[in-house]
């Protein structure tokens, strides 16, 4: 018997399986440094304890997305060693705030499971929760990785996917973002003179900026989370695959475009939910991400007068500027779109 893990292959999963994910991680101010050297976030709320605790917080929280990245990382070795690719994302749920010194554990459920045409591989579909050192759930999230099959003549499980809500409703938003004080938010601090109310359903923005990766950098997100995925920073095994080079871990894209975002959204303080993602073409070191964002819905949060919630999809792109606000084009070999992600983000009235 080997005392090292393997990692799961798809037949290995079963429906209903439950997974208790190690290690707990403390999250310092450490790790928040990293994060903003990383993706140069620029959100006030998260870079300032004067500003957060002026309007409402105990202390600036960590960064919505480095909690969904250690949470992530936390699953890795047990449900994605093995993946080729993680293809999707729904129904997550910040459900409490995390601030440093706080613990993250994470433990998920097989919801769903699909063979692929090919024989080859199959869809694992996961629900993961992330609980911190109290107990207290302050993350939910669905997502869906194509594994690899250990054996191709293995029998399938028998398919189930699940039916996953197109958004979250803004009924369960704004439950890890206590109270502000909108009169104490100042404008020229968090860098945007633009508003909840400033904002309509239609709009696109053009982030403008552009940020090129480094082999170096996206290595170093990657353990910075503790994940595990060989296909991220194991240059040996993936000379032999199917790009010939390191795939940059998704969730750095999406960091990415959310730093982009703040040129036009920059009082978008908090992601309260995630309704939707896909990573629609990978990127590699030496790609420059532009983003863009359409403003989908613009609601009122049940509640709360202090804050309101815009519904965002923001598309990040590989080599190409966003003036034209460019879609995906159907064609993964030229430069265009890597990232489409509907997310709720919540906004001083």
């Amino acid at each position: 018997m080997t005392k090292t893990n393997p990692g799961s292959f798809f037949e290995d999963f079963n429906l209903h399986q439950r997974i208790d994910h190690a290690t707990p991680r403390t999250v310092t101010s450490g790790d928040q440094a990293l994060y903003t050297a990383l993706y140069g976030s620029r959100f006030a709320v998260q870079s300032s304890d004067f500003f957060a605790s002026s309007i409402g917080y105990r202390h600036a929280p960590i960064d919505d997305l480095l909690t969904f990245h250690i949470v992530f990382g936390k699953t890795v070795p047990d449900i994605s060693l093995n993946a080729i690719a993680n293809l999707g994302y729904a129904d997550c749920q910040f459900l409490g705030p995390v601030y440093p010194g706080d613990t993250l554990m994470a433990e998920s459920q097989v919801i769903g499971l699909k063979e692929n045409s090919n024989g080859k591989t199959g869809t694992v579909y996961v629900r993961t929760i992330g609980i911190n050192q109290r107990d207290d759930e302050v993350l939910s999230y669905v997502r869906w990785v194509m594994v690899r099959k250990r054996d191709e003549r293995a029998a399938a499980p028998e398919a189930f996917v699940p039916q996953l809500p197109k958004r979250v409703e803004p009924s369960a938003l704004g439950r890890d973002c206590p109270v502000i004080d909108p009169a104490l938010w100042d404008n020229d601090w968090s860098g945007s003179p633009h508003r909840f109310g400033d904002y309509a359903a239609g709009e696109k923005i053009d982030h403008v900026d552009g940020m090129t990766v480094e082999e170096a950098e996206h290595q170093l997100a990657t353990r910075l989370y503790q994940n595990t995925a060989k296909v991220h920073f194991n240059q040996f095994s993936e000379a032999q695959g199917r790009f010939g080079r390191r795939l940059i871990y998704g969730g750095h894209v999406i960091s990415l475009a959310r730093a982009l975002s703040f040129n036009g959204l920059g009082n978008a303080f908090h992601i309260a939910a995630i309704n939707g993602g896909r990573h629609v073409a990978p990127l590699f070191a030496g790609g420059t991400v532009f983003a863009w964002s359409e403003i989908l819905e613009s609601a009122d949060v049940p509640g709360r007068s202090d804050v309101g919630a815009l519904r965002i999809l923001t598309r990040a792109t590989r080599d190409l500027p966003c003036p034209e606000f460019p879609v995906v084009d159907g064609t993964p070999d030229t430069p265009g779109v890597i990232l489409e992600l509907d997310y709720w983000a919540l906004m001083p009235r």
